[in-house]
């Protein structure tokens, strides 16, 4: 009898035993879950009563990301609508295992709509038969016989292009006419229209078909043209990636980098601005494709081959145009960067303005605004700055230039057709990312001195500083699709980890601006959302 008590104690210990780690594995699972769940990082605090934001990261295991905006003035708690900006969890479950690249561009920020251009907003229209017929004399219709369907025909194939027959039908035109005819007065093309990477493969695959020195600029550069008739500006490699800027030698003074203008424009396609021409970085050789085939006696003159059995040419130019400074292959490659061209100026004028913080380009000499605090007072009271958008413009690319070390920024242009109601092309990139173990504050001087910024652009840094979306993350990514990056990246790790580190005192700036100013962001998203 003994024994059988004692067995049946046993067996009730057994089954208490089993339910106790039954239970306890059910409690593991049930942390597991929690822990899986969002995680809201603390809102940033500020003393300003300016509108201010601060984000969120979500569990990658969980796939998923909540960005909230939750600072005590915050202009996003006053509608549900607004909330939707900054709260996006079915927008985020690309992020693991998947493209970041993908899950920042299907973000809400990076989707804001954009009013329907109307025909005054499009930089260029194809003209219909009917307004060709408008324009024309009767003597001039009589001359050409029956109207065709083609607005422009070519059949120059002895001369090496194609046979071309353009309608006012998009199908018909190459892909660097469809990126002329989408630029309107808000961007220089649609991150998502499908006819921009149609354009980056054109730069990186066409067949060379000449090539001439650019006139114009201080350093060399050539323009080279494709079957289809389109045309690249081409900016050879001078100098290894990896090479940084002499800290001695001043911002003028330093090559311009092919990898840099390829970088520039994926940086600038990431912070949603969309304002610098599609960048494509391209193998060329250049015995066949520049040399064989130039029309530039200037040009033509100055190849020859190095005592290591290298071709090598060195142009005619400002600066570094001389054999001491030549350009050359490996023994025939060159690496080189393509930028698309823009409409011709006959046909889409543009205007060049004189940034107000340009620096002095002397060895000596300080600019006016690197001597006084209050420069930007005088500077909001000057036309374009003291109305509309030129002013968060010009820091739009304050803020782009910082982040690429770009202290070359004496001018900057736009399309006359728009007037002062436009964006600002981000054109000219060579002198960006020559250092990266030292930043340049003074770049940031229209941020500081103005203490203004664009919300859009504000949400956004603050999105890229996100673990789930970091800036060094995004970039590298992006830079993978550039056809050089299989040759070796387009920018080292230290160029990418100082993009977190500059990122961050962009924020620290806009964080103190809000401390000492009530009026610092400029709301571009309210009735956009």
């Amino acid at each position: 009898m003994r024994q059988n008590l004692g067995r049946s104690t046993r067996s009730i210990y057994l089954g208490l035993a089993c339910v106790s780690l039954t239970l306890h594995l059910l409690l593991a699972l049930f942390c597991l879950s929690v822990l899986q769940t969002v995680c809201v990082l603390p809102p940033s605090s500020s003393s300003s009563s300016s509108s201010r934001s601060s984000s969120s990261a979500a569990s990658p295991s969980h796939n998923s990301t909540v960005l909230q905006h939750t600072s005590r003035n915050t202009l996003y708690e006053s509608t549900e609508r607004q909330k939707k900006l900054i709260s996006v969890d079915e927008v985020i479950p690309g992020v693991k295992g998947h493209s970041k690249l993908e899950a920042l561009f299907a973000h809400p920020l990076y989707n804001l709509p954009h009013p329907e251009p109307q025909e005054d907003d499009w930089l260029l229209r194809v003209k219909t038969k009917e307004d060709a017929k408008d324009t024309r004399s009767e003597e001039e219709e009589w001359e050409d016989g029956a109207a065709t369907d083609s607005n422009w025909q070519s059949a120059s194939e002895e001369q090496g292009y194609d046979k071309a027959g353009w309608t006012s039908a998009a199908e018909t035109h190459p892909p660097w006419l469809r990126f002329h005819l989408g630029i309107t007065r808000w961007r220089l093309y649609d991150r998502k229209d499908p006819n921009l990477r149609q354009v980056t493969q054109h730069l990186a695959n066409q067949r060379v078909l000449g090539a001439v020195q650019k006139t114009g600029g201080t350093q060399l550069k050539l323009l080279v043209s494709f079957p289809d008739y389109g045309q690249a500006l081409l900016k050879p490699m001078r100098q290894s990636r990896g090479a940084e800027t002499d800290l001695n030698l001043f911002y003028f003074s330093d090559f311009e980098r092919h990898n840099a203008e390829i970088a520039a424009f994926h940086l600038d396609r990431l912070l949603g601005f969309n304002r610098i021409p599609p960048v494509v970085g391209r193998l060329l050789n250049v015995t066949t494709e520049i040399q064989d085939i130039t029309s530039d006696h200037r040009l033509s003159r100055t190849f020859f081959t190095s005592p290591a059995g290298n071709l090598c040419f060195y142009g005619d130019c400002e600066y570094y145009c001389s054999p001491e400074h030549p350009v050359c292959g490996r023994p025939h490659a060159l690496e080189v960067s393509l930028a698309a061209m823009l409409p011709d100026l006959s046909l889409a004028p543009r205007r060049s303005w004189r940034s107000p913080w340009r620096r002095s380009y002397s060895h000596s000499k300080q600019a006016q605004w690197e001597k006084d605090s209050t420069y930007c007072d005088s500077v909001k009271q000057t036309p374009p700055y003291n109305q509309g958008t030129r002013l968060v413009d010009l820091i739009d690319m304050a803020v782009l230039d910082f982040l690429m070390n770009n202290m070359d920024r004496h001018h900057y242009e736009t399309f006359e057709k728009f007037g002062n109601e436009t964006f600002l092309l981000h054109l000219d990139n060579g002198r960006a990312f020559g250092r990266h173990s030292r930043d340049e504050p003074s770049i940031l001087a229209p941020l500081q001195q103005c203490c203004r910024i664009r919300r859009s652009t504000l949400l956004r840094l603050r999105l890229l500083s996100l673990p789930a979306f970091r800036l060094s993350s995004v970039m590298r990514e992006s830079l993978r699709e550039d056809p050089l990056a299989d040759v070796a990246p387009l920018l080292s790790e230290h160029h990418l980890s100082a993009l977190d580190r500059r990122l961050s005192t962009v924020l620290r700036v806009v964080h103190s601006c809000q401390h000492h100013h009530s009026d610092v962001v400029y709301d571009d998203v309210e009735g956009r959302v």
